[in-house]
């Protein structure tokens, strides 16, 4: 019987993988939720994964799936082609359909947890415009080390996406990436990195619309943004 078959109880019969597996599907529905308080999702949309670490594994949210009824036994087991585990709890149900861009992203950048896609609304408006938020706000400097790049429009379904992630983000240090008439795509070390960027950059493209509507954006000077964002990665925080 797998491993991730069996139900995980932190005692000494337990594996160090079935235990990793339930704290990440326990995590997936408090993360979920916090999308949908943060009012980054409406509806079904959007969704989160978790890689577990040591493993060729990852859980997502299952696709069509109300917020309210997303639970530790309905979060979906997958390979890193996406496949989904037999037997595995939440076997029964399809992964969301942006599946295939997550586990592309997880194959190709190993130091990568954890992903988040949301079509929150004010950062979707730019990638709607195929317009990268310029780098004009303390805070983005911060977070995203520079503009927030856009992605190229790409379909669901296959590589597609994953690839015009992976592409985008090599040339940028931001850890997001507004995906051309799509939404929106970000990565971390682990998923709770990942939803602070998302709603980070929510935050940032809306000041930054509003901003632009009462006239024309004063940009941070690349050596500020240099200072600033190394200052958030070595000094900021616990």
């Amino acid at each position: 019987m797998p491993l991730w078959n069996r139900p995980a109880v932190n005692n000494k019969y337990t594996s160090n993988i079935d235990i990793a597996i339930m704290e990440a599907r326990m995590q997936l529905v408090l993360l979920h939720a916090e999308l949908f308080r943060n009012n980054l999702v409406v509806s079904t949309s959007g969704n989160i994964s978790i890689r577990i670490e040591n493993t060729d594994l990852f859980l997502i949210k299952p696709s069509g799936v109300s917020y309210a009824l997303l639970s530790v036994e309905n979060m979906v087991l997958c390979d890193l082609d996406g496949k989904v585990i037999a037997g595995s709890l939440g076997a029964d149900r399809k992964p969301s359909s942006d599946v295939a861009a997550h586990s592309f992203v997880y194959r190709n950048m190993s130091e990568i947890f954890g992903v988040v896609h949301t079509h929150s609304t004010y950062a979707t408006a730019w990638a709607v415009r195929a317009e990268p938020i310029p780098c004009v706000l303390t805070a983005i400097a911060d977070e995203f080390g520079g503009e927030i790049p856009v992605g190229p429009f790409a379909a669901i379904g296959d590589d597609s996406i994953g690839i015009g992630i992976v592409e985008t983000l090599a040339k940028h240090r931001s850890r997001a990436v507004l995906m051309q008439n799509h939404g929106v795509f970000t990565i971390g070390v682990n998923a709770q990195s990942a939803l602070k960027c998302a709603i980070i950059l929510e935050d940032v493209a809306k000041t930054v619309h509003i901003s632009r509507q009462l006239g024309e954006l004063v940009p941070i000077a690349k050596d500020v943004i240099e200072k600033l964002h190394n200052r958030y990665k070595i000094d900021y925080g616990q």
